[in-house]
């Protein structure tokens, strides 16, 4: 039985592997197929691979959304690899890592938005990584979807609908009563201040991602013209070796690939939470709970005592 046990655990294993890698493959694949012709370094958007005729609009179907897609299936895989093999006591250096994981995830809902939100500890985790590996898939010469307004929007109107409906758990009258507040008079304010929620959260991620992609690429850029003035007097491909390129864009990859996308990925998780936390009116819910059922326990006393005489 262990013998059996331990050669599914390893197929499983090659074949989670395979889940994980084969993605990441596929989508450079495609790039390095799909990619137009250019001179030097260019910095332009995701290219767009085919359109989907729609009613109201053509549906364009890009670079990002694919590589989006095949992040989060390498994801799963990931997932899947780590969790193969579980037992009740940890043996091996995957179920630890996926233990430490699931418990910094719930220790972190908790801490900043409280024990009723522990449900929400898989979705706080799969935003981090999603966010962490879009960004991080630049490094293998992918367009990251984090540089795409149209991946982030998405998220951040996810987490408004989530805002929304916690704020309305309370009821409809309790929502609007909140545009209100202090004061009447800053109503307007407040209906600013809803709608720009979604907005901060799409630019903050997207400026600061595409930011250091385009600063990085400038750098770049500008490093390889030096290098051109500074050897050009040399002989043969002496003169075209890009001396200067060598170290800062590794050291900026570092900082603004690495450092700042896993920083925008914890960010926006934060948001997150304080946003769908910070909206939910949890002691005035439980008191019209309460209330609620107060009065369905008056009404099925005044029932059984009609029933009675």
């Amino acid at each position: 039985m262990k013998k059996q046990k331990s050669r599914r655990t390893r197929v499983l294993d090659i074949l989670y592997l395979s889940m994980m890698l084969l993605p990441l493959l596929s989508a450079l694949v495609i790039k390095v197929l799909t990619a137009p012709p250019t001179e030097g370094i260019t910095i332009t958007g995701a290219q767009i691979y085919f359109t989907v005729p729609m009613p109201l609009q053509d549906l364009p179907v890009t670079e990002s959304q694919v590589n989006s897609a095949l992040i989060l299936i390498s994801i799963v895989g990931l997932c899947l690899f780590l969790t193969n093999g579980l037992s009740v006591r940890a043996t091996s250096w995957r179920q630890h890592a996926a233990e430490w994981i699931v418990l910094k995830v719930r220790a972190l809902v908790r801490e900043n938005m409280g024990e009723y939100f522990m449900g929400y500890a898989p979705f706080i985790a799969a935003v981090l990584a999603l966010s962490a590996f879009s960004s991080l898939s630049s490094l293998l010469g992918i367009y990251p979807p984090t540089s795409d307004l149209n991946i982030v929007a998405g998220w951040a109107i996810l987490v408004f609908v989530l805002i929304t409906y916690y704020k309305l758990k309370c009821g409809p009258l309790s929502y609007l009563k909140g545009f209100t507040q202090p004061v009447f008079i800053l109503t307007p304010m407040n209906v600013i201040s809803e709608a720009a929620t979604p907005l901060s959260m799409t630019f903050r991620h997207y400026g600061n991602v595409l930011a250091g992609s385009v600063i990085s690429t400038m750098i770049a850029a500008a490093l390889g013209k030096a290098s051109s003035l500074v050897l050009g007097w040399l002989p043969g491909a002496l003169g075209e070796f890009p001396l200067l390129r060598i170290g800062l864009p590794a050291v900026l990859s570092l900082y603004f690939d690495v450092f700042s996308g896993c920083l925008q990925a914890f960010i926006f998780a934060m948001l997150t939470m304080a946003y769908v936390s910070g909206a939910f009116a949890m002691e005035e819910y439980f008191e019209r709970r309460a209330k609620k059922e107060e009065k369905k326990k008056q009404k099925i006393n005044q029932t059984q005592q009609t029933e009675v005489i």
